[in-house]
């Protein structure tokens, strides 16, 4: 994927680590760029689940089916969870935008485990590798400070979001999206509420309703671990307060002198 792939100027790169609100980002952004070809009547996300509708690009040089990305229509929205490091300079030197989301890592690690892991580990395991860094896609730290970092070196390539805060406002969150995107909304299309129903089509518990999200999976992973419950904070479940200490630690540690916090 470094050697060959070859982005389009107008293409839309969507960047997380696993777990991070992705599923929700990839709708936004396909439905923002999309919203005057489709109605949302009949809207794509009605029938496909969103990891359809923004292909992950290193999935399919894995399978060595690259040649679709290629059958796409532009512009694409395409998606990743490597590394900023790990993305070739065609990407990084190239003017299509990149937006990045993070999340809290206590509740990154409920939901990864929660996907992948519930079936093969306890969760006090699957915590301690999480904190070791043993994770899809290395250090979930690591991950985060690269696109930060990359962010105030390049502001104007690289849009760096927090879930908790796409959660808190998700109308100024997503107008930020569409503005740093180059889609704009129109006065008018702000006065009828299309901002609304944007957040509305993609909101969790109506992608969650979908038949097609109900009753399908992606890959090896079912479909309800995409959509499990959408909230902050849930780790206080699954954590002792000695774990969530111990986490917090980690993370101050790996954020020092950085500037970012959660």
């Amino acid at each position: 994927m470094q050697e060959v792939f070859k982005p389009r100027p107008n293409d839309i790169m969507v960047a997380s680590f696993i777990k991070s609100g992705t599923t929700w980002l990839k709708a936004l952004t396909f439905t923002i760029v999309h919203r005057k070809k489709y109605s949302f009547s009949c809207h794509p996300l009605l029938k496909l689940n969103s990891h359809d509708c923004v292909p992950h690009i290193e999935f399919y040089y894995g399978l060595q089916d690259e040649q679709y990305l290629e059958t796409l229509p532009s512009p694409r929205v395409l998606a990743t969870h490597v590394q900023y490091s790990m993305l070739s300079e065609s990407v990084t030197a190239s003017r299509c935008p990149i937006v990045y989301i993070c999340r809290e890592p206590k509740d990154v690690i409920v939901s990864l485990w929660h996907m992948i892991g519930r079936s093969e580990m306890p969760f006090t395991r699957a915590f301690e590798l999480f904190c070791e860094g043993r994770a899809p896609y290395g250090p979930a730290w690591d991950h985060v400070l690269e696109y930060y970092s990359s962010s105030l070196h390049n502001p104007e390539k690289i849009l760096f979001l927090k879930y908790e805060e796409m959660m808190n406002d998700p109308i100024d969150g997503v107008m930020r999206l569409a503005n740093f995107i180059g889609f704009p909304f129109s006065e008018e299309e702000k006065k009828t509420g299309l901002v609304e129903e944007i957040v509305e089509l993609c909101s969790f518990n109506k992608l969650k309703d979908l038949d097609v999200n109900k009753n399908n999976g992606v890959g090896n992973v079912k479909i309800d671990y995409y959509f499990r419950k959408a909230i902050v904070g849930d780790w206080q479940t699954h954590m002792t307060a000695e774990m969530a200490t111990k986490l917090d630690m980690i993370t101050e540690e790996k954020f020092h002198d950085s500037g970012f916090t959660y």
